[in-house]
């Protein structure tokens, strides 16, 4: 009997079985394999020779098929041509087809292979292959593949295992998906950014690679948006150029781009020629026939040299926005050099004009204009009588001179009595909004012996005149001194007209109401003049200095925003709705009324003890109030004080103290709408329009019933109002009520309304021009009116109850964070506790507080104070990381607000919360004045500045004051005494509040703010030799770390800087806030400060309009920004003076030598 095999040996047999089955399986699979492949192989072989076969006259039958070398017929044989090069597209006579018709050669082609690079050439050039030799479609995904390459070759090898057998499509998605570089950026953008730089063809090879991924991403094929895009691209001298030939076409359009280009540099040259090493001169012509004036001739250029009017015509002047006379460049407020009084007068030997000039030493310039040989025969039979005079003194009323509007563009208007047509300078108009008409010309001689012509008129132009809209019918002529005349075509339709000289006041009529205009005095502007000192000299010769740094307080003027032309007719047709009511509010369903506690008594409160002048103003403001029928006597058994408070421009406001009333009054509990709800609604909203009524509570009645409450009383009599009064506790609820019901069929669809503030959105001109028309045809229906001072239409963004909206959605104003960018370096362990408990307050607003703010923290510990540099490092970032944070929050009017409030020495502050997180912030220093205010006074003025600039948010309902005064807890019990408690009153009567005490150091956001601007932290132990010398920090500076707001380079370098002490890069450093990149200052991209910097390196008397090279080395050795060397560049190869003035580099032409006299002579 056998031996029993050990258990070692059946596992080693059973092992051996296994690996013999596996084998032979994976043979089994590689000859299946090998015979597949030879299949295809030999089927690739046979579709080859088919290829070869196809374009050869090899005489088969028509009903014979090919065959493979198999013996199987083959499909679709086709066979790609054996030519040569230079056959391609014409007849081959060794080459003919089935029939002997000659027949085109294709040139050998070879199928393009692929690296893994560029995978969009290579399927464009597989689809043309396929498509010319017509490769079925089974085939081409083996075509392909055999021509890959290296990386593509190694990854298909992978790939084909899980996907054998891929039709191309797929292959084509796959490819893609691995090859495909993917750019994050969104096509559509980066189509609309492409911007031209350099020469045209440049950023036509730029817009053509730009269209092309546009088209290959999003399939856009709008032949009308790219040339649109074009254009749109091009600079401005180009642009205007190629818009007025209007091409059809991309190519059309960049040929128009082109010869611009070209005329552009010929007019340079020449220019530069003109002006080479020779001064400005004017040769005044010693007569009138001196110069005379030929038709279709050359005019006098502004250098005293001919220029044909073919080298720089108007047309052309107009689209590069030159000068018609200096040819520099023209803009609202433009003053030529060429100064002159003309005075344009009729003739009687026909209906010329003649233009005579003020200086018999200084002629005005020659007008180019060339005129058609048959002009004489068109000239109208009316005769036209236009005077001007031009006085560039300080205004008197003299002359009826005044400020307008036109399309958004401040303008300067005369009103002649001497002139028989209104005039417009041609610059001011947009002819793409408001069309011209061609009329008969009329003749316009200069005295220089010049001619002008004007065949162009505008009818019913819009214009506003002191907050009135208007019309006028304008011809156009190049003026001077004025932008817009109007003459006695126009004064004829506002008849009669009174003009009283001593009041400087102008009355007219428009449709039967009186319009009032106010001819006012030019007030001069003040520039102070700086002296630049060199201290350290100064201290060298034992000078006692104290330097400081002067920046202007005075308010920045609002600049009117333009209205769309769409939107412009809608406004004149509701002009009435901006004018000052004349007379009661109509009877509506919603009265003001106020019901009272059960059992409450009349509140009779005896009056305030006023001064004597006090008493003539309150006598002035009853009479008014009687006038316009808004109080009237009254035999009420009720009555308030009342009280007197200055505004600004020095004018008095008369408030009525309803404190007590309120007392007995129950509340109204209408809801007030959530600020978040309304913002909610924006979503998809492009174009934007805010109305804001006139005096809103006035635009409302008392309840015949209720109107004895509102009784008050002076010293000149009892009164009470028949309007709703302001001051009433009810009043906004009773506001809101109104305005809610008036347009509830709009609200949440394309109207927000917050008490008597009206926004307006939607999502394109057409449906906004139509929602604002219903808007305003509510206000008209209901006789509400709006002030047009603090309306606007039309905009794209606009502000609405402290936000920025947009398109793009709801922002906050980057302005709010200015408060933190001037905190100074902590003198002590204090300072820094305050600065650490202010930034600490937000610091989940901030990425990595912890690690950033650790450097202080260790500062703050016993004995530790020891300023240095890795404090002060981590104190600059600090500060950047929180103005490169949005660290503002929305509000949300479900939840009372809370107003925290404190004063130091010599600065206020106050923040506004909501849960605890910030909303707004506010900080101001205290003048000379309100620094000897009383300690209890600086806090009350701290509480109503904050009041009186966040009123549009705490006036919806109640909110808390916090303050660490605690006298302040008690105010609505303290008996008024002086003028700013009787300020108070008037600014919180109305308002639901209440006032909690916290202690100050508990008040950390409040006490900070207030400390933040020139409070003199450590003065006490600063000797005294270091008071005469002062740091003070430049304003440029403070407005220069604006431009690191929401800018992302600056973002990128912040958080660079922001890591950990071994990984920072030593070439980013932080000096007082300021981002230096290898000791050179950052600029950021916000509020245009690199081109500032340029411009004042550059334009300014120090730059004197250097080259390019020369204002670069001037730039980069202070400032860095990405690109710096192209921005200056761009910047100086577009400087009109530059262009204009600089001579061109060439040799001099030599000296001229005669011509050979002809043989013949």
């Amino acid at each position: 009997m056998p031996p029993k095999p050990s258990l070692s040996e059946q596992l080693t047999e059973e092992l051996q079985e296994a690996v013999a089955k596996i084998n032979q399986e994976m043979n089994s699979k590689i000859e299946q394999q090998k015979v597949e492949h030879s299949q295809q192989i030999g089927e690739l072989k046979a579709l080859m020779e088919q290829l070869l076969r196809k374009h050869s006259d090899d005489g088969r039958p028509s009903g014979e098929h090919a065959t493979s070398s198999n013996g199987r017929p083959l499909h679709n044989p086709v066979r790609p041509p054996i030519t040569h090069g230079e056959n391609f597209g014409h007849e081959d006579p060794r080459i003919n087809g089935r029939n002997g018709e000659p027949r085109f050669s294709l040139p050998r082609t070879e199928f393009p292979t692929f690296d893994g690079t560029n995978p969009s050439g290579w399927r464009s050039k597989c689809e043309s292959y396929f498509s010319i030799f017509q490769i079925p479609d089974n085939y081409k995904t083996h075509m392909a593949t055999l021509h890959f390459n290296e990386e593509a070759q190694e990854w298909y090898d992978c790939f084909k295992e899980d996907c054998p057998n891929l039709p191309w499509p797929l292959l084509v998605e796959e490819v893609f998906d691995r090859f495909q570089p993917h750019n994050t950026s969104n096509p559509v953008g980066d189509f609309k950014r492409v911007h031209q730089v350099g020469k045209v063809a440049d950023y036509n090879r730029q817009f053509e690679r730009a269209k092309a991924r546009l088209i290959g991403e999003t399939k856009i094929r709008n032949s009308t948006l790219f040339i649109q895009g074009f254009i749109e691209g091009l600079k401005d001298e180009i642009r205007y150029a190629v818009e007025v030939l209007d091409p059809v076409t991309l190519n059309q359009a960049f040929n128009f781009a082109r010869k611009a280009e070209l005329n552009l540099e010929g007019v340079d040259r020449r220019n530069r020629s003109i002006h080479f090493k020779t001064p400005f001169q004017f040769n005044k012509p010693t007569k009138e026939t001196d110069i005379p004036f030929k038709k279709n001739t050359s005019a006098v250029s502004q250098g005293g040299m001919p220029l044909s009017s073919a080298e720089l015509s108007r047309e052309q002047l107009r689209a590069l926005k030159l000068c018609y006379y200096c040819k520099e460049k023209y803009m609202p407020g433009h003053k030529c050099k060429f100064k002159s009084l003309h005075s344009l007068q009729s003739q009687d030997t026909g209906p010329s004009v003649v233009l005579e000039s003020e200086n018999d030493e200084e002629v005005g310039p020659m007008i180019e204009w060339v005129v058609d040989s048959n002009i004489e025969q068109q000239m109208d039979s009316e005769q036209a009588v236009i005077t001007m005079c031009t006085d560039h003194s300080p205004s008197n009323f003299q002359t009826l001179k005044f400020k307008g509007v036109l399309e958004g563009t401040p303008i300067c208007i005369l009103i002649d009595t001497g002139s028989t047509h209104s005039i417009l300078n041609p610059s001011l108009l947009n002819t793409d909004n408001w069309p011209t008409t061609t009329t008969p010309p009329l003749h316009v001689k200069i005295a220089n012996g010049a001619d002008m012509y004007t065949s162009t008129k505008c009818t019913n132009l819009p214009f506003s005149l002191q907050n009135h809209a208007l019309t006028a019918t304008v011809r156009l002529l190049n003026i001077q001194g004025y932008d817009l005349i109007l003459g006695m075509d126009w004064l004829s339709q506002h008849g009669p007209m009174t003009i009283d000289w001593e009041l400087g006041q102008l009355q007219l009529f428009k449709e039967g109401q009186k319009l009032i205009f106010q001819v006012k005095n030019e007030v001069a502007e003040v520039r102070m003049c700086q002296e630049v000192v060199q201290p350290a000299k100064e201290a060298k010769n034992g000078s006692l200095m104290l330097l400081a740094h002067i920046m202007s307080v005075d308010e920045q003027q609002t600049v009117p925003q333009p209205v769309p032309h769409q939107l412009q007719p809608v406004l004149m047709e509701f002009d009435h709705i901006f004018l000052e009511p004349s007379e009661l509010p109509p009877k509506r369903s919603i009265d003001h009324t106020i019901p009272l506690k059960e059992g409450s008594k009349p509140v009779s409160i005896r009056p305030y003890r006023y001064s004597y002048f006090q008493r003539g103003e309150i006598e002035k403001i009853i009479e008014d109030l009687l006038a316009n029928n808004f109080i009237k006597p009254s035999t009420s058994p009720y009555s308030s004080p009342v009280l007197l408070v200055q505004k600004k421009d020095h004018t008095w406001r008369l408030c009525i103290d309803y404190r007590q009333l309120n007392e007995t009054t129950i509340k109204n509990k209408y809801p007030i709408p959530i600020i978040d709800d309304l913002l909610d609604e924006l979503k998809g909203a492009a174009y934007f329009s805010k109305v804001d009524l006139r005096s809103g509570y006035h635009q409302i009645r008392m309840a015949e019933s209720d109107t004895f409450k509102t009784a008050f009383r002076t010293h000149h009599g009892h009164f009470e109002f028949v309007v709703m009064p302001f001051g009433l506790t009810n009043a906004p609820a009773t506001f809101q009520t109104l305005m809610n019901n008036l347009f509830k069929p709009y609200i949440r669809k394309f109207v927000l309304v917050f008490f008597d503030d009206i926004l307006i959105y939607s999502k394109n001109v057409t449906d906004h021009v139509a929602h604002v028309t219903q808007v305003l045809q509510v206000l008209s229906t209901n006789n509400l009116f709006a002030k047009q001072s603090k309306c606007e239409f039309g905009l794209t963004q606009i502000e609405y109850l402290g936000h920025i909206i947009s398109a793009d959605g709801v922002a906050t104003d980057p302005n709010k964070v200015q408060s933190m960018l001037a905190w100074p370096v902590p003198k002590n362990v204090k300072q820094l506790r305050g600065f650490l408990g202010l930034t600490g307050y937000y610091r989940k607003f901030v990425h990595n507080y912890g690690l950033i703010s650790k450097p202080l923290t260790d500062l703050t510990r016993k004995n530790a104070f020891t300023w240095n540099p890795s404090a002060q490092s981590a104190f600059e970032k600090l500060k950047l990381a929180m103005t490169s944070t949005p660290v503002l929050a929305l509000p949300d009017y479900s939840k009372p607000f809370v107003l925290e409030t404190d004063a130091s020495a010599l600065g206020i502050g106050a923040v506004l919360m909501k849960d605890q997180r910030p909303i707004a912030y506010l900080s101001k220093s205290l003048g000379l004045k309100n620094q000897g205010l009383s300690t209890y006074e600086k806090e009350l003025l701290a509480l109503l500045t904050a009041v009186k600039k966040w009123r549009h948010y705490l006036s919806g309902g109640p909110f808390v004051i916090r303050t660490d005064q605690i006298s302040l807890k008690h105010l609505l019990e303290q008996r008024v005494t002086t003028a700013l408690q009787h300020k108070g009153l008037c600014t919180l009567l109305g308002l639901d509040y209440t006032i909690e005490y916290k202690k100050g150091k508990e008040n950390k956001v409040a006490d900070a703010l207030s400390r933040v601007e020139g409070q003199n932290w450590g003065l006490q132990q600063q000797s005294p030799e270091l008071w005469a010398v002062s740091e003070i920090t430049p304003e440029w500076i403070q407005e220069l770390k604006a431009s690191y707001i929401d800018d992302p380079w600056i973002r990128d370098l912040s958080l660079k800087i922001q890591e950990p002490s071994p990984h920072q890069p030593s070439y980013l450093t932080i000096h007082q806030g300021v981002l230096r990149y290898k000791g050179r200052i950052c600029v950021g991209t916000h509020d245009g400060w690199r081109e500032k910097i340029v411009q004042a390196l550059h334009d300014s008397t120090i730059g004197g309009h250097s080259g390019i090279n020369v204002t670069y080395h001037k730039v980069e050795k202070l400032f860095y920004w990405p690109s710096l060397k192209q921005f200056i560049h761009e910047y100086v190869s577009s400087c009109h003076s530059c262009q204009l003035n600089k001579g061109e580099k060439v040799l001099p032409p030599g000296l001229l030598q005669p011509l050979p006299i002809p043989p013949e002579a």
